[in-house]
């Protein structure tokens, strides 16, 4: 098989990637760990990926606090991609909409950086083409709200300072968040859990025993989960009953709730018209409950799920799928 142009999405915590036919793949990868070991980490990545002739680009892992700054950032990912590129065009898509080769990216590298909601949001918003809509993109780490307006992305932040302050960047995700930044000072202020546990203990995720990706590296199952949120209450998985855990975990997932459906009310305000449809995408997608659901959720809103229409894989690597199908269609 052979794919004309793969989209990768290059993030701090996860790397992925997907063809325009609806192949897709992930792997957590701690960038901020090992930087040094990005390029090794692509070629692995991509061994999954079918056969082909050019790569489609964006990242959010300019981030990472192992980079002195974003300018760095950039281009250290784009020298790991060109490694793995082995002479392939580049197509680093920017916060203009447009697509860029890896020489001119370096020097864009501010509309390069933290670009991917975009690409999604600019191939998504042809599944709402008529009216105000909302996509909410969850992912392990942030929630990506971008408004829409006749399919079309109308953003009021292009940088992550400026979309924080808009709403439409919320630094809180279904797995990587950590629960004491969500409970107001209740518990312990340290990273005992994460909201993976929450979610696990709640149901909305499932357990991985092989999964270690997780606060103190022990198995993403509900008996460690149970374990690392006593924590938060100052025991242990012995000491602290399953229901004062599974209290926490609602309190905590209350919250975040709570504050992604702020933030979606605040893009949405924006908006022409009340967003009629709500786009969802993102490996923690489940998230867009705080939208839809009671008692806070706008029961008039049509929800449009991208993991019902074109499987999981590709919906929680979203973004690495419209840079592939937008390269295809633009760049030919």
């Amino acid at each position: 098989m052979r794919s004309s142009v793969i989209g990768l999405d290059i993030g701090g915590a996860n790397l992925k990637w997907a063809s325009p036919d609806g192949i897709a793949g992930s792997r957590p990868f701690a960038l901020w760990r090992q930087p040094d070991g990005l390029a090794a980490a692509l070629g692995e990545l991509l061994r999954d990926a079918p056969a082909h002739e050019r790569i489609a680009v964006t990242m959010t892992g300019e981030l990472c606090d192992c980079f002195t700054t974003k300018r760095e950032g950039v281009a250290h990912i784009l020298d790991a991609v060109e490694e793995v590129a082995n002479g392939k065009p580049l197509h680093v898509w920017t916060t203009d909409g447009t697509f860029l080769d890896g020489r001119r990216a370096r020097h864009a590298w501010l509309q390069v950086a933290a670009a991917n909601w975009l690409a999604t949001a600019t191939w998504a918003g042809r599944f709402a083409p008529q009216g105000a809509a909302l996509l909410l993109d969850a992912g392990s780490t942030t929630t990506d709200l971008v408004p829409l307006w006749e399919g079309r992305p109308m953003p009021f932040g292009l940088t992550d300072p400026d979309r924080l302050k808009t709403g439409e960047l919320v630094y809180t995700g279904a797995r990587r968040t950590p629960v004491c930044a969500l409970l107001n000072g209740e518990g312990a202020a340290e990273l005992f859990a994460t909201m993976l546990d929450v979610h696990l203990l709640l149901g909305h995720r499932s357990v991985a025993a092989n999964d270690l990706d997780t606060a103190d590296g022990r198995p993403a199952t509900r008996p460690f989960a149970h374990a690392r949120m006593a924590r938060m209450l100052g025991g242990d998985g012995e000491l602290i009953p399953t229901a004062d855990t599974l209290d926490l975990a609602q309190r905590a997932a209350a919250r975040q709730a709570e504050i992604i459906n702020a933030a979606a009310r605040m893009v949405a305000a924006r908006l022409p018209e009340r967003p009629a449809v709500l786009l969802t995408a993102g490996s923690g997608e489940f998230l867009a409950s705080a939208v839809t659901d009671p008692p806070h959720g706008w029961p008039d809103i049509c929800p449009f799920s991208l993991a019902r229409e074109l499987g999981p894989a590709v919906s929680a690597a979203a973004c690495a799928y419209a840079v592939a199908v937008l390269a295809e269609e633009r760049v030919g």
